[in-house]
C-alpha cells in the first residue's frame, strides 16, 4: 500500500496510506488541545500521529506520546516521527487503553488527547477492512474505557481533550463524570452559520469542581462556501 506524507504543522508531516489517514477534525482538535509549556502529553489511539506530531511541533510540552492498538499504524506514526526536526520528538508504541496501567503508570501526563471512534457498536454497516472498522466504530465499552484510561493517566488537575459527534453528547458526558473528569470547555463546530453542529470540542478536568463553559461556535466555511478566518487560522501553519 502506497505511503505519502501530509503536512501538519510547518514542515512536519504525518505518513498516511490507504487506511490509516486524517481529516479536519484531528486539525480541529490538535489545535484545540494546543499543550502549555512543559506539559507531559499522552495520545490515545494516534493512528497515523497526525495530533501528536501537531501538538509536539505547535506547542511547547515537555514531551508527547501517541500509543495505537493497531501495529500498522504505529509503524506510520514512526516514519512520521523520524522526519520530525525539534523537540521534543514525539514517540509512538502499541497499546490498548483498555489496560492503562500497561501504558504508563498512573498520573504520568498533565494533558491527555484523543480523537475516538465515532459510531456506536452495531450502528449502520461495518467497515470490511478490520483497520478502518476499529478506526470508525466503538466497541461495547469503548467511551467508558477511554474515560478510564484517560483518568488513569492524568495527574489530578489534568486535562482531557476529546472531539465526538453531537448525538453523543451526552454519552460522553456521562462516561467523563463516572471517571471524575468534569467537563470544562465546550465547542460546536458548524459547516457554516447556518447549519447544525456536526462535531464538538471538550474540554475536561480531571477532580476539578463543576462549572462549564460553552464557547462560542466554531464556524468554517463562509455562506460562499470560502475558509472562516477561524478555519484559516487553524491551518496558518501547514505548509501547502
Amino acid at each position: 500500500m502506497a505511503i505519502t506524507y501530509v503536512p501538519v504543522y510547518g514542515d512536519v508531516v504525518a505518513a498516511v496510506d490507504d487506511t490509516h489517514r486524517f481529516g479536519t477534525d484531528a486539525m480541529l482538535l490538535s489545535h484545540f488541545a494546543m499543550p502549555c509549556v512543559g506539559e507531559a502529553v499522552c495520545e490515545l489511539g494516534t493512528g497515523c500521529g497526525a495530533i501528536a506530531l501537531r501538538l509536539a511541533a505547535g506547542g511547547r510540552p515537555s514531551s508527547v506520546h501517541g500509543v495505537d492498538i493497531q501495529p500498522t499504524a504505529i509503524e506510520l506514526a514512526q516514519l512520521g516521527a523520524a522526519r520530525f526536526v525539534g523537540e521534543p520528538k514525539p514517540t509512538f508504541a502499541v497499546g490498548d487503553w483498555h489496560d492503562p496501567r500497561s501504558l504508563a503508570p498512573a498520573g504520568s501526563f498533565r494533558r491527555v488527547v484523543c480523537n475516538p471512534p465515532y459510531f456506536p457498536a452495531g450502528s449502520g454497516p461495518t467497515n470490511a477492512e478490520e483497520a478502518s472498522a476499529i478506526a470508525r466504530h466503538e466497541q461495547e465499552d469503548t467511551l467508558d474505557s477511554l474515560c478510564a484510561a484517560a483518568a488513569w493517566l492524568l495527574t489530578s488537575g489534568g486535562r482531557f481533550f476529546l472531539c465526538h459527534r453531537p448525538e453523543r453528547l451526552s454519552d460522553v458526558l456521562a462516561a467523563l463524570t463516572a471517571h471524575r473528569l468534569e467537563p470544562k470547555r465546550l465547542q460546536a463546530v458548524q459547516k457554516r452559520g447556518d447549519t447544525a453542529p456536526w462535531l464538538f470540542l471538550l474540554e475536561a478536568k480531571k477532580d476539578a469542581h463543576a462549572g462549564l463553559t460553552w464557547l462560542p461556535p466554531l464556524v468554517l466555511y463562509t455562506d460562499e462556501g470560502d475558509p472562516t478566518p477561524a478555519l484559516r487560522e487553524i491551518y496558518r501553519e501547514v505548509t501547502v
